[in-house]
């Protein structure tokens, strides 16, 4: 995908995943570029799949969702039908604000986000332990977030350091 993105691609993503509300115009001036190109390459990043959405992010320590707890799960059978049973009931679970399925011991590690202790005991006593298909959980609360980025770091896709062109390195 590397081949794919050339450094001004990855300025564009670097300024779009920092403010997505940027309109092109704010864009291209900001990567040196006419508005038309600047649009072009977003589009074609959206058609090759790099760019999925672009959203907002909110605060929630503000709108009250400031208890965040990091969720192992064991299955009692991790067979294809179960895995596909659990994750199609985490669907109606909106506190999972993110599923992976892991290796090791357990079978998913989930990000839980509720109001407080009380809200993420009813969280798991009434959904994921009331789960016939759960037969362990781990907890980890979280006591502060000392770093958190929606980003994905591009500088290790591309390298944006190079002050070099192409022609300019092979004329030496």
């Amino acid at each position: 995908m590397s081949d794919l993105i050339d450094e001004l691609d990855a300025r564009i993503l670097e300024l779009i995943q920092e403010d997505a509300s940027l309109s092109v115009a704010d864009l291209a001036e900001r990567v040196g570029l006419s508005p038309s190109p600047c649009w072009r390459r977003i589009k074609r990043l959206e058609d090759l799949g790099v760019i999925r959405k672009r959203v907002t992010v909110l605060d929630s320590e503000k709108l009250g969702l400031g208890f965040e707890v990091y969720i192992s799960v064991k299955l009692a059978l991790p067979s294809r039908a179960n895995l596909e049973a659990f994750e199609a009931r985490l669907e109606n679970w909106p506190e999972v604000v993110s599923c992976q399925t892991v290796t090791g011991h357990e079978d998913y590690m989930l990000r839980v986000m509720t109001r407080d202790m009380h809200a993420y005991d009813d969280f798991l006593r009434d959904k994921l332990l009331a789960s016939d298909l759960v037969s362990g959980v781990e907890s980890r609360i979280i006591m502060r977030s000392v770093r958190q980025t929606t980003a994905v770091p591009i500088s290790l896709v591309v390298d944006m350091t190079k002050t070099e062109t192409p022609k300019t390195a092979a004329g030496k």
